[in-house]
């Protein structure tokens, strides 16, 4: 999938905020009166603008109100309410915080619950795609929760809870470039598959379906060469995992804290960018695309290429 900058920020950012709001929720290491207040604004903000920057991915913003209308059938429908009332709740959580002085427990940890709620409603907009071997998995829902949890124990100042979040993330996130880079072809897909043809002997492409480019092509699949995203991926552990962990294990302050969020910060969207580059789907092998046995990465020198694309086919 071509890794349009809006989503991966709407991921990144919303999934730490509402990591970090699930933890106020559930009392950890939640203050009262003005420490309150930074500290559910800092949530809230990075929630909000996360959410926001979604709408910068669609066609027409203007018609983001629509995406309530299809909650029935749609996940990207259900993410809006959940994460409307994930907001709502904390927000009178928050405000009685700060303005009473006191947690209300029960509305805490609904709205934790509904935060987490969010990023795995998130989540599911990728995992249900069937199309995309790559996202079609339970790895993909416990990648973005651990992510988001890992986040939110960091903001908390929980050494003993964010490194073990740190850890647990890095295992998955492993698990899930392992379970990726077989995906694809342990899904047996091929030309011959995707045309239904292969019982009459090997089936390969004899033109191209068209002359030029066009949205699907554009949008929808992206690859990296290998060795760039080989990098990629060892920049990402530095920075998803050992900065944080190196960095809270020497400091606990504030200070500290805030720099352990920034390296984290780095490392998932580098991740997140990752998550995106690397997904691709079946419907490119009309166009006589074949993904590289194992790993489903272009070779080459680093370059990259917009590769061939398709529309989402089981959709959100």
């Amino acid at each position: 999938m071509h890794p349009a900058p809006s989503v991966i920020i709407f991921s990144v950012l919303s999934g730490a905020g509402f990591g970090y709001l699930a933890f106020l929720g559930l009392g950890i290491s939640t203050g009262t009166g003005m420490t309150a207040f930074w500290q559910f604004g800092l949530g809230i903000a990075l929630a909000v603008v996360g959410l926001i920057s979604s709408t910068f991915h669609l066609g027409n913003p203007k018609r983001a109100l629509l995406a309530f209308t299809q909650w029935r059938t749609s996940w990207l429908s259900r993410e809006a309410w959940i994460a409307v009332a994930a907001l709502l709740t904390m927000g009178v959580f928050a405000a009685a915080a700060v303005f009473l002085e006191r947690l209300v427990p029960i509305v805490g940890v609904l709205g934790a619950a509904l935060s987490l709620g969010t990023v795995f409603v998130t989540s599911m907009i990728y995992a249900q795609m069937a199309t995309v071997p790559r996202w079609n998995s339970p790895l993909t829902p416990a990648y973005f929760l651990a992510s988001s949890v890992s986040a939110g124990a960091i903001l908390s100042g929980h050494i003993a809870l964010a490194l073990t979040a740190i850890l647990l993330l890095g295992i998955i996130q492993l698990a899930c470039w392992w379970w990726g880079d077989q995906s694809f072809a342990g899904r047996g897909h091929s030309v011959s598959s995707a045309t239904g043809l292969g019982r009459g002997g090997q089936v390969r492409l004899f033109e191209s379906p068209h002359s030029g480019t066009n949205y699907l092509l554009k949008e929808f699949v992206f690859q990296v060469a290998r060795r760039r995203a080989d990098k990629l991926r060892a920049i990402c552990i530095v920075f998803f995992i050992l900065l944080p962990a190196l960095i809270i294990l020497a400091d606990a302050g504030v200070l500290a804290i805030g720099l352990a969020f920034g390296a984290h910060l780095v490392g998932t969207l580098i991740s997140r960018w990752l998550f995106f580059a690397q997904a691709e789907h079946v419907v490119q092998l009309y166009y006589g695309h074949q993904p590289t046995l194992g790993s489903g990465l272009a070779d080459g020198p680093g370059q990259e290429r917009a590769a061939v694309g398709s529309a989402m086919g089981a959709g959100s």
